[in-house]
């Protein structure tokens, strides 16, 4: 209904916004379809204003914070029938082998757009960070928690010094307990998960080296990180947990545990026959 749509409650409320949040609302008012896909500090950097502006301005349209804000414009603009997700010309094919296409072409996508993002020097960086580690931890919360425990998975056939922790309090706790030799990969989309930046926090403090895994340069977690790998997929609020997103932290990982595998191939192959030596007896 009109009285709920976003775009319009924002027209009829501009005269009482404070100038920064004119800013804002002018910039969302603009480009809403782009506004979806960028990270507070985007839209904040957009709109020459404080990242606690676009938070003021998104509790005055009745929202809790950035990422409820932009779900609401996403239903809005999906009721008007605009393209709020990439996804939505997929959902409009019928025939059953235009749809693979489809999502081949999306996957295929988002692979590429990560692939050009990829820093070869930042990798090699990343790799003797894992090296040197006396410990190494895989962190996410959500969706991104299911791509730590394959990261997790993966390096444990190499190396014993890996885990994931899935509680989010349990997170806290093991970050609070790291030191300068321990190095912490969190898994992000957005970059703005309260909970994944509360334990980068924790473990910057303890001094312990972060490397973030997310779609945004600018965003709360990047704050903390030391190493920044970008993901190339776009997702809408209301495709959250999309398989392109998965994918595309999927080939990072796979990318750092191959460049390891090659780089110390002596020790991770002799750990990679002990690992596999160990469950062999599981298998009929």
């Amino acid at each position: 209904m009109r009285e709920n749509h976003i775009l319009f409650n924002i027209k009829t409320s501009y005269s009482r916004f404070t100038k920064a949040e004119k800013k804002v609302a002018d910039f969302v008012i603009s480009a809403p379809e782009k506004v979806l896909f960028m990270s507070i500090t985007d839209v904040a950097d957009e709109c020459g204003v404080a990242e606690a502006s676009v938070y003021r301005f998104c509790r005055t349209m009745k929202a809790k914070g950035y990422q409820e804000f932009k779900m609401n414009l996403s239903f809005c603009l999906s009721e008007g029938d605009v393209q709020s997700a990439p996804d939505q010309s997929i959902r409009a094919v019928n025939d059953s082998s235009l749809m693979a296409d489809r999502v081949l072409a999306n996957h295929i996508s988002a692979l590429n757009a990560t692939r050009q993002l990829v820093v070869p020097d930042q990798i090699d960086r990343i790799v003797e960070m894992i090296h040197d580690a006396e410990r190494v931890s895989f962190f996410g919360i959500g969706h991104s928690l299911l791509t730590a425990r394959e990261a997790n998975n993966k390096f444990l056939r190499i190396t014993g010094k890996t885990s994931c922790i899935e509680d989010s309090h349990m997170q806290a706790m093991s970050a609070s307990m790291m030191t300068r030799n321990d190095v912490m990969i969190i898994l992000s989309y957005s970059g703005a998960t309260k909970d994944t930046v509360y334990v980068a926090e924790i473990a910057k403090e303890a001094g312990a080296g972060i490397v973030a895994i997310t779609r945004f340069r600018k965003s709360p977690l990047a704050v903390y990180a030391d190493e920044i790998l970008l993901c190339g997929a776009d997702e809408a609020p209301l495709d959250g947990g999309s398989l392109g997103v998965k994918m595309s932290q999927l080939y990072i990982v796979d990318l750092l545990f191959q460049e390891y595998f090659h780089r110390y191939h002596k020790e991770s192959e002799d750990n990679l026959k002990k690992t596999s030596k160990a469950v062999v007896e599981k298998l009929y």
